[in-house]
């Protein structure tokens, strides 16, 4: 007989997604997309901009020196 936890556990496995995580190597140099405003974006090799404009950690401005991490397929920097 199963335990209950055991179900719980492979529902939860099977639920979280079948998307691997992906480790996507740096391609290029990122820049700064308006290096004069407070909190610039960053437009990084691949092309896409960062979704946010400060660090979500220090909320300082972001760097160019970190490589992104991806969301959803979309860019979020780092300082």
């Amino acid at each position: 007989m199963r335990s209950p936890a055991a179900a719980l556990l492979l529902l939860a496995a099977v639920g979280c997604g079948s998307r691997p995580a992906q480790l996507v190597p740096p391609v290029g140099r990122a820049e700064l997309v308006d290096a004069d405003a407070a909190f610039p974006r960053v437009r990084f090799a691949d092309g896409l901009v960062s979704e946010n404009d400060r660090c979500p950690v220090t909320k300082r401005k972001l760097s160019i020196h970190f490589p992104p991490v991806y969301v959803n397929g979309k860019p979020i920097g780092f300082c």
